[in-house]
Parts: structure tokens; C-alpha cells; sequence
């Protein structure tokens, strides 16, 4: 037990995903006794206070709240503040001639063959102020800073009603003096500690995206910390007085006290934690490289695992113009969800997405009052969900129902039956997801062929199977919990620490002393903070990478080093062998530029036992014993009479041909005609595409 704030890591540890549709719980109690064991809970997300649906899902554990050693959360309350331009009223201070920085951007367009868009900028031109000062590239100060000038836009900003405020002058990372002291002046006035250095946040070169992260750092702090203290007085009125971790968008986690003081790191923290899962559960059934296929209520997210490593990156773009650069597990969404609106179109085509029903009123299915055709919809009407195990159903609807607006709202725009119309929907939402997975994997240099893929999500393994087939994956791993996979994630993610400094010199002039000591000093920071940390890890691991470029291009690669001590010749071959991976192209007469080295300190915590997450006492000893029911299930344009199992009651050396159906509290998981699914000894279903008889 560790006693640091109240904090009790030990025996029961909870872990929760708030999603757009759903909030998940995984609760592992490791205590002696009869109600050790996993236990699952699934519940509406509460959308005007997500801590109302955190509290409801640990409610349905009936465990005590007083007996949770330790609570880890996912939350969506910052990407969702991001998206929906629902933000804090932001001002910034910058250098007196660089205000529009954040808003004229690169040289891109909000369509790429249009003339047409918008674009808001976080911040508007007239909540930024400037002041004079000046550094060069170097560091070097060109133009002292006008104190009285910072008193005099802090008392403007305040004045227009300002609840943050970001610091952000040029060249900061090669000296941030100025932006120390100028954040010093603020919090004499400033009402609060709503304030964002750039440097601190980011110490990267590129004006742009470093104010447009601190920017966003800024504007979804209170927002966060709102969050945050209404969970906290939830959870105590609940009976749990510890402090809790928040997961970061980076994949490791942080106390819930310092979340806030880098609220931006926790954009993409749900999608993150699935990722993480994916790769613990994958790299103990010994599979080390996989697509990984999130599939929810509103969204799908797809990323990358190689080497058992997720793919981090720290240039990604949330949307247009809003780059948050500082490290992410690198996730790539798209607007096809169970919630999936489908339509058609004023050319008369099938459209599905982004448009979402929903947790209210939700797909028809659900019986909240949705009358839009959604993919659950779909999947429901074609016989692959049992609308009688349906979660959260409040007014039942008949299958007839359903099929009777598929028919009026698309069959007959379309000349289609409404079993029809349902087929196409999960064919244009199919092509729209393995178009994700495609950008992952092709886009990025990788043949599809050589991953599996993780499907998990509620909708997940529903789509995996075809989505296989359509890729030329040659397998599917459905993880025990799809459901809860990404509250899972909360649960086996380590700490991590993640440091980016700028130094922008070409290799064959770079100074290998300076990058051990930035190395170093980015190692010790890491560590220090970890051991701040109200769950102390096992071991801390250090990884060491180097963003590079060839000297005169703007584009970024990744470069893993071997550690701290690298001469220049040996950066250099690095350089070339990562350019050569991405883009299969030597170029050896063009000499590399080092850009920014970077370290992820990550505090490595004890491993748990996933062969626990579906009972052993619960499963039968033949395939038979297991069978729910056949029923008629829809497959490539025909109805085909499929075997529906209880999948926690599978014995764990069956061997499935498909077509079939497995049922479970949190999922559906979908055999293709054609395919086998086979069990490994975490509980784990493989799914190998066209080994079926």
C-alpha cells in the first residue's frame, strides 16, 4: 500500500472508459475469497455529466466503493471540448508582430480541391495581444520584454472576460526567459492557474504548432478540472476518498491532481487506452504486430502495433488546423459507428456517417425514440444481433419495425428491399473502415497482410471477419472483453512520462555531448516524476527516439535510438535505414538533420492474468453444450442458418466453422462462411479468414 495521498494500488483496481454511447467498467479484484474474479459493468454514458455515468457503471459491480484500492479513467471530456469547439474563453500574449501565427497555419486548405471552408482558430484575433520582445533561433535576445506591456494585456484580457491565458513567443524553446518572466507577471494579476507557456508544454521549434497546443492546453483546462472535481466529489459521496489516475493520450497515465496541468495530453486518452489493451493482450498470446480495430457506438478508431509497440506520434492533427504536438498514441478515426446514421443522398447514393444517433435517442433498435437507419440497426435486421440481449433497451422495437423504415427511408430510394438496404449499409460502412485501416498500414509503407487484426469496440468483431477478407488479413484475435477493451486499457497501461526538446542541427555538424545531455536530463526528469506518482511501477523502462529529416525537407521521421550515446555516423545510418523502411528509397549523398530528440520514460506495472477475464468455471466441455439457438443470419447477399453460441461457455479447445454467431455480455463476434475460430489460452478467438470447410 502506498500511502502518498491516500492511494491504495492493491487488491481491487478499476478501470473505466467513458465512450459517446457507453461507459465501461472492468473491476479485477485479486483479494482471497469467493468474489475474487473479473467483473464487467456496461451503462449508458451520461452526457450532460459524465461522472454520473462513471458512478452509475461502479454501482453495478455492488462492490463497495470504500473497497476499491485504485480507480484508472479514460475520459473523452477533452477531445469532445476540442471537436465541438466547446471551450474556455482563451486569451494569448505573444510577440509583438506574430498574433496570426495560429491562424494562418501551413499552406493547406480546409478541402484539398475546393475554395471553399472555415476554419475558427482556438483563440480569435481579438483575444490575442502582442508585446515586444525578441529572440533569435538561437536564443539570443534581439528585444527585451516589455513587462508593463504583459500587466497591460493581461489586465485587457481580463477585462474581455479571459478565463485562460497562453504565453507564446517566438523562439521560446531555444530560450524561454521571456515567457518565464511574462508568466510571472500574469499570475500577480491572473485570477487563477490557468496559465500556458508554450516552452513548457512543447519545447519544439515550429511557431505554429507549438501556439496552437498551447492554445488548446489552455482552453480545455477548466474544462478538465471541472471534470475532475465532479468526479472526485462523486466518487466520495460514493465512499471512495483516494485520489485516481487519468489516462493520457500518450498511452501511459497520470494522478488525476496534476491531469489538468497539461490538459492537452489527454486528447485521444480513449482511443489510446484500447490500444494499449490491444497490445498487452496481444504480445502475451506471442502476436507482436496488429492493426488494431476499435469500433464503438459513434466512431472507429484503427492504429497501428508493431513490435508489440504502439505507433506514437507527436505530430498529429486532431482536425483540420489543429495540430496538438505533443506525443499521442497515433490513431486514426473515422466517423462509422454502431450509431452510424445511413442515408441517401441528394445524387441518390447510400451514405453512412459521421453523422451519429447517439446515446440518445440511439439506433431504432435501442427504442429511445430513434427513427434514423443506424449500423446496429442494420446488423440487428440482418439477423447478427439478438435484439432480445440488446444493452440499455428502453421501448423494445420488432425486427419488423425496423425493417419497415429501412424500406421507406432507403429501399425505396434505392430499389431495394428494406433486408437489402440493411446489406448495403454494412458494405459502404465496411469499405469506409477498411479505408482507415488502409491509411495505417498502406499509407504508411506496411502490407496488411502481415498484421492481424484486433477487433474489439461493441461493434468491433461484428465487422472484423469481413473486413479481413477484404484486406487480405490472414487473422482476427477478438480479445475475451471486446466490449471493455478500452477500460481494460486503463487497467494494464503503465506510467509514462514524454519529453521533447528541439535542437535542429544537421548531423554532420551536431554536437553528440549536447544530445547525451538533453538525452539525460529528458531521463531524469521522467524519473523524478514517476516517482511523484500515487502507484509506484515495477521497473522504469527509458526509449529514446530522434525526429529527422533530410537537410532542406520539412517532412518529420521518427528515428528509435539505442540509447544516450549515438556518434553522428551512427545517426546518420539510422536516419537513412528508418527513410529507407517508409519509403523504400536510399539517398546517401543528402546528409540528415537531427530535429528533435525525444524520451518516453515509462513506468512499467505489474502484469495481470487476462485468462480471468471470462470465468473458467463458467465454460461447458463440448461445443454443443454451449449452443444458444440457430437462427437465419444474412452473409454476401443470402440468408444462411448459423449456430449461436454463448461464447463465456465455450470450452477453450473448440473449433468453430463458420457461419456463426458468439454472444457476450459486451459483444457480438461474427464467423464469416468460410472462416475457423479457434480459442488460445487466455480465452482469446482467433479467427483465420478462409480456413473454414
Amino acid at each position: 500500500m502506498n500511502e502518498k495521498k491516500g492511494i491504495n494500488s492493491g487488491s481491487v483496481v478499476v478501470g473505466i472508459d467513458v465512450g459517446g454511447t457507453f461507459t465501461d467498467l472492468i473491476l479485477i479484484d485479486s483479494r482471497e475469497g469467493p468474489d475474487r474474479g473479473v467483473r464487467v459493468a456496461k451503462t449508458p454514458t451520461t452526457i450532460e455529466n459524465q461522472a454520473f455515468g462513471v458512478v452509475n457503471a461502479i454501482r453495478e459491480t455492488e462492490v463497495p466503493a470504500s473497497e476499491i484500492g485504485l480507480i484508472v479513467h479514460g475520459t473523452t471530456t477533452t477531445t469532445n471540448a476540442v471537436l465541438e469547439r466547446q471551450l474556455a474563453r482563451t486569451g494569448m500574449i505573444t510577440t509583438a508582430g506574430f498574433r496570426d501565427i495560429i491562424e494562418l497555419g501551413r499552406r493547406t486548405r480546409p478541402q484539398a480541391y475546393g475554395m471553399t471552408g472555415t476554419f475558427t482558430p482556438v483563440v480569435p484575433r481579438n483575444l490575442r495581444l502582442e508585446v515586444d520582445e525578441r529572440m533569435d533561433a538561437a536564443g539570443n535576445v534581439l528585444t527585451p520584454l516589455d513587462e508593463d506591456g504583459v500587466r497591460a494585456a493581461v489586465k485587457a484580457l481580463l477585462d474581455q472576460g479571459c478565463v485562460s491565458l497562453v504565453i507564446h513567443f517566438l523562439h521560446a524553446y531555444a530560450n524561454p526567459a521571456h515567457e518565464k518572466r511574462a508568466a510571472e507577471i500574469a499570475a500577480e494579476l491572473w485570477p487563477n492557474n490557468y496559465i500556458t507557456t508554450g516552452h513548457a508544454l512543447l519545447s519544439e521549434a515550429r511557431e505554429f504548432e507549438r501556439g496552437v497546443t498551447a492554445a488548446v492546453n489552455a482552453s480545455v483546462q477548466p474544462i478538465l478540472e471541472r471534470y475532475i472535481a465532479r468526479l472526485s466529489n462523486e466518487l466520495q459521496g460514493l465512499g471512495y476518498a483516494r485520489d485516481f489516475l487519468v489516462m493520457n493520450g500518450n498511452g501511459g497515465m497520470i494522478s488525476a491532481a496534476h491531469v489538468a496541468r497539461e490538459a492537452a495530453k489527454t486528447v485521444m486518452s480513449g482511443p489510446a487506452s484500447g490500444v494499449m489493451a490491444a497490445a498487452f493482450t496481444a504480445r502475451r498470446a506471442g502476436v507482436d504486430n496488429l492493426i488494431t480495430y476499435d469500433m464503438g457506438g459513434t466512431s472507429t478508431d484503427v492504429a497501428l502495433v508493431r513490435g508489440a509497440r504502439p505507433a506514437v506520434s507527436n505530430e498529429i492533427e486532431v482536425e483540420y488546423a489543429m495540430p496538438i504536438h505533443v506525443p499521442m498514441v497515433d490513431v486514426h478515426t473515422v466517423g462509422a459507428g454502431g450509431g452510424s446514421i445511413a442515408r441517401v443522398n441528394d445524387a441518390g447514393l447510400l451514405e453512412v456517417g459521421p453523422q451519429s444517433a447517439g446515446a440518445k435517442p440511439g439506433p431504432i433498435c435501442y427504442g429511445r425514440g430513434g427513427m434514423e437507419p443506424t449500423i446496429s440497426d442494420a446488423n440487428l435486421l440482418l439477423g447478427r444481433l439478438n435484439s432480445k440481449k440488446l444493452l440499455s433497451v428502453d421501448n423494445p422495437v420488432s425486427v419488423s419495425d425496423v425493417e419497415a423504415i429501412f424500406a421507406k427511408r432507403l429501399g425505396s430510394r434505392l430499389g431495394l428491399s428494406g433486408v437489402e438496404a440493411a446489406g448495403a449499409v454494412l458494405q459502404i460502412a465496411n469499405i469506409k473502415m477498411a479505408g482507415a485501416i488502409r491509411m495505417v498500414s498502406l499509407g504508411k509503407g506496411h502490407d496488411p497482410r502481415d498484421f492481424a487484426l484486433f477487433a474489439f469496440g461493441g461493434a468491433g468483431p461484428l465487422h472484423a471477419a469481413a473486413l479481413a477478407r477484404e484486406l487480405g488479413i490472414p487473422r482476427v484475435m477478438v480479445p475475451a472483453r471486446p466490449g471493455i477493451t478500452n477500460a481494460l486499457g486503463c487497467v494494464v497501461a503503465d506510467l509514462r512520462h514524454d519529453f521533447v526538446r528541439t535542437v535542429n542541427r544537421p548531423v554532420a555538424s551536431l554536437d553528440v555531448a549536447l544530445v547525451k545531455s538533453v538525452l539525460e536530463e529528458q531521463r531524469v526528469e521522467g524519473e523524478a516524476l514517476i516517482t511523484e506518482e500515487t502507484v509506484q511501477p515495477e521497473r522504469i523502462e527509458c526509449v529514446h527516439t530522434a525526429d529527422m529529416q533530410f537537410v532542406g525537407q520539412t517532412h518529420l521521421i521518427n528515428v528509435p535510438l539505442p540509447g544516450p550515446e549515438v556518434d553522428r555516423d551512427a545517426l546518420q545510418a539510422l536516419f537513412e535505414e528508418a527513410y529507407f523502411k517508409r519509403f523504400k528509397v536510399r539517398l546517401p549523398e543528402i546528409r540528415a538533420n537531427l530535429v528533435n530528440l525525444n524520451t518516453s520514460v515509462i513506468g512499467v506495472r505489474a502484469d495481470i492474468d487476462l485468462a480471468s477475464l471470462i470465468d473458467p468455471a463458467g465454460r461447458v466441455a463440448t461445443l454443443a453444450e454451449a449452443l444458444n439457438e440457430r437462427r437465419q443470419v444474412w452473409f454476401a447477399g443470402d440468408w444462411h442458418d448459423t449456430p449461436v453460441y454463448a461464447r463465456e461457455k465455450l470450452p477453450l479447445d473448440a473449433v468453430i466453422d463458420g457461419p456463426a454467431i458468439l454472444e457476450q455480455l459486451d459483444t457480438t463476434t461474427v464467423i464469416e462462411p468460410g472462416d475457423q475460430a479457434a480459442s488460445d489460452a487466455d480465452g482469446n478467438i482467433i479467427i483465420t479468414v478462409g480456413a473454414g470447410r
